[in-house]
């Protein structure tokens, strides 16, 4: 199908950084970039709205590790974490405002048998999704105890990852 990647785990920050707090993946993304060592079997992209796109990424992975907003209908700020067969696969479970992107994504990789071994989502219920660059106060305030839930994800798969 693909070419093999030389990664098995792929963490993978969703969301659109013009729509403020719902860029929140990518601005996690961005702060374990740059306070982390990443070992070379882990893959950290920053997905943006790519959607379908992503489906060559996931191509001989066993674990992947999505960073989103999520529509939780709960307190804004809010944090979740879904594992596995909680992870909305299909359109018709619409918790992110991707509704599209990531949900079809994910459905198409069990079509083309590239879904992975294991999936987490970390989420957060956004305050803010007006246009714009910044991200509200709150959410702002959450993206490193985001990075924390990320990194100790990692190690419990294995991954050697370090300041």
């Amino acid at each position: 199908m693909f070419d093999q990647p030389a990664y098995k785990t792929l963490v993978l920050g969703v969301g659109n950084t013009l729509m403020s707090d719902e860029g929140v993946g990518v601005h996690v993304i961005e702060r374990l970039l740059a306070g982390y060592v990443i070992p070379k079997e882990v893959h950290v992209l920053d997905g943006g709205v790519l959607g379908m796109d992503l489906l060559y990424y996931l191509e001989g992975i066993e674990n992947l590790l999505l960073i989103d907003a999520v529509e939780t209908h709960k307190e804004p700020g809010t944090i979740i974490r879904l594992e596995n067969d909680e992870v909305p696969a299909f359109l018709s479970m619409k918790i992110s405002p991707h509704q599209v992107g990531v949900p079809d994504m994910l459905a198409a990789s069990k079509l083309m048998d590239l879904y992975p071994k294991r999936i987490v989502l970390w989420g957060i219920q956004p305050e803010w999704l007006d246009m714009g660059l910044e991200m509200s106060p709150l959410i702002k305030s959450k993206i490193g105890f985001l990075v924390i839930n990320v990194v100790e994800q990692l190690k419990a798969w294995g991954h050697a990852i370090t300041p």
